[in-house]
């Protein structure tokens, strides 16, 4: 089978774990502080509305990227909760099932307040250094490349001192594996640790270029809109958040498809350089981790799969 024939599979690094996801399930792999393999299986709920939005280009990111956040949240929560559960601590599991309620509580809370301070950081903060320099750069074109390039400066400071904390580092290592593992399949290798291992730890459909690419195709976008007043410039930027989103998928899926032909193939090359950040080489336990979530979602694709095939003879 070529690779323009395999289904193409997503990932999500966890706490000590990964998550993959195909057409029909989600599975995520943890390995537990008893190093035993504990999973984790949604089904994929397909919603008619939202399945009708993902084929409308530029909105379908949208919708993907709310998918993304709202399924990868289920499985994070997942890994948090059971990489420090004894299995055979009952008292523990009861504990943490009375826990729950006050742990989504804290989990929506920190979203929230990570939301509003990210939203400051990288829309408030850009356009006020921005604004300040205008004396040096009054031009509006002069204005927006200095927003984007603080903003930049910004989003990668944040990773690198990020990836310096161990819970962090080793969050993304499972990140590299994820990668190496979708990198091994997509080669037609067997997965071994040793084949993965062997493969790259970069990944054109990186969320990690997503974000990169927020910050280019932002700098395009905002040149079509005024710097001044400095609060229309701040409304703006939120207003058109959505839409830098949309493009940025796009632009996303287009360097992809891409990433075999000649010389176009280096305009996803931003993307990747930024995962030299967000991704670490990982070990060959967290490697097997990986292998391990990504055979349980492919052994639930082919039991979905076999039964659709059986619907339809019968």
């Amino acid at each position: 089978m070529s690779n323009s024939q395999k289904p193409v599979y997503g990932g999500q690094a966890v706490i000590e774990g990964v998550m993959f996801g195909g057409k029909h399930h989600y599975v995520t792999a943890v390995r537990r502080k008893d190093h035993s393999i504990d999973y984790y299986h949604v089904p994929r709920k397909v919603n008619p509305v939202l399945a009708k939005l993902k084929k409308i280009p530029f909105l379908r990111g949208i919708v993907a990227i709310i998918e993304a956040s709202a399924n990868g949240s289920k499985h994070l929560n997942f890994s948090s909760e059971r990489y420090d559960v004894d299995p055979k601590d009952d008292h523990t599991i009861k504990e943490q099932e009375v826990s729950k309620l006050t742990m989504y509580l804290g989990v929506a809370v920190i979203g929230v307040i990570s939301f509003v301070i990210g939203k400051l950081a990288f829309t408030l903060v850009p356009a006020l250094l921005a604004n300040f320099m205008r004396p040096i750069f009054p031009s509006d074109v002069a204005q927006v490349v200095i927003e984007s390039v603080i903003k930049l400066i910004l989003l990668l400071s944040y990773i690198y001192f990020v990836s310096l904390t161990p819970l962090i580092k080793r969050v993304f290592q499972y990140h590299g594996a994820e990668h190496k593992v979708i990198n091994t399949f997509e080669a037609g290798v067997p997965l071994t640790v040793e084949n993965v291992q062997a493969h790259s730890r970069l990944h054109y459909r990186c969320g990690s270029s997503f974000i990169l690419f927020t910050v280019i195709v932002g700098l395009f976008v905002y040149l079509l809109v005024p710097t001044t007043p400095l609060w229309l410039r701040i409304v703006d930027r939120i207003l058109l958040i959505p839409v830098v989103l949309g493009i940025s998928f796009e632009v996303l899926q287009f360097t992809n498809k891409l990433r075999n032909v000649p010389v176009l193939k280096y305009l996803g090359l931003p993307g990747l350089w930024l995962q030299l950040l967000t991704t670490k080489e990982p070990d060959d336990e967290q490697v097997e981790v990986a292998i391990l979530s990504f055979q349980a979602l492919l052994s639930k694709e082919s039991e979905t799969e076999f039964s659709m095939k059986n619907e339809e003879i019968i």
